[in-house]
């Protein structure tokens, strides 16, 4: 039965996206382009390119600002909305026991790391994608630093309510339940997907969307989340990275006023931090 819940709540999420196709038009100087290219002056006459994938972005990329439908933000609010409405106790917060006692009984010994890796695949396969010649919405620059955007909007979130929430993990382990991180970064790198490829088809977006909620569920199978973290998490990670998507642009007039004279350069520093274990991109801007 509540694996019978699970599941649903999956399909659910994949409708719910595939309906709420995000619309972003008018862009110019990206992969949506059949060359593929990036031009480097507004002259036709002495016009070069530079391949996506080449670190030197001196170009002038034009991002027009983030749209999206009504129902793609009301989804996800709902689903922190469940989740914060589960702090309170309740009806939610039973159904948080009964679904782990009901795993627990069925499949106690279930141990897995899979969803440590899990969590990463959406966004490394529009990568992968990229290089294998199926270009998405943006050029590589770009959606690094999208990328690089919804990680930290991501991360910084979910780590913010973990220390004001303290609930305890099902294993008893820690008091940093919710919500759950590996699910909120699994919905980011989903929401990413689905926000350079839903125009190429949708199912790429599906797909991600698939390893997400499999994330999520391995999380409440591992005993170290109850089913509101994972709800609230997936709802955490498609709004950080619509956040990302919605701040960049504006970031991007900010920083260069003029997009067709600038000669701002963009550089992309990747960084390790050995004390967290953690690594990241340091975003530079060079006149």
């Amino acid at each position: 039965m509540r694996l019978f819940l699970l599941l649903s709540l999956q399909l659910l999420t994949y409708s719910a996206y595939a309906a709420a196709d995000t619309t972003v038009a008018g862009i110019s100087a990206d992969t949506t382009h059949e060359t593929n290219v990036v031009p480097t002056t507004t002259s036709e006459k002495d016009q070069t390119t530079v391949p996506v994938f080449n670190t030197n972005l001196a170009y002038k990329p034009r991002i027009p600002n983030y749209s999206a439908r009504l129902v793609s933000i009301i989804v996800p609010t709902a689903m922190m909305t469940y989740g914060a409405v589960s702090l309170s106790g309740g009806k939610i917060r039973s159904l948080d026991m009964s679904t782990r006692k009901e795993i627990m009984e069925d499949h106690g010994t279930f141990r897995t790391n899979v969803d440590d890796y899990l969590k990463w695949v959406p966004a490394a396969a529009v990568y992968a994608l990229n290089m294998a010649g199926i270009h998405g919405k943006h050029n590589f620059a770009d959606r690094t630093i999208l990328f690089g955007m919804s990680s930290l909007i991501a991360t910084g979130s979910t780590f913010a309510i973990k220390s004001a929430t303290n609930r305890l993990r099902p294993d008893g382990s820690t008091y940093n339940s919710f919500p759950s991180g590996h699910t909120a970064i699994a919905f980011m790198s989903a929401q990413f997907m689905w926000e350079e490829y839903h125009e190429v088809s949708p199912w790429y977006g599906v797909a991600g969307y698939a390893v997400a909620a499999t994330t999520g569920a391995l999380r409440i199978y591992n005993n170290r989340h109850w089913l509101s973290d994972v709800v609230t998490g997936a709802g955490l990670g498609i709004l950080s990275t619509k956040a990302a998507y919605w701040l960049y642009p504006k970031m991007q007039r900010l920083f260069i006023h003029d997009t067709e004279h600038s000669s701002t350069r963009i550089m992309l520093m990747p960084n390790y931090d050995a004390q967290w274990k953690s690594a990241g991109l340091s975003l530079l801007l060079t006149k």
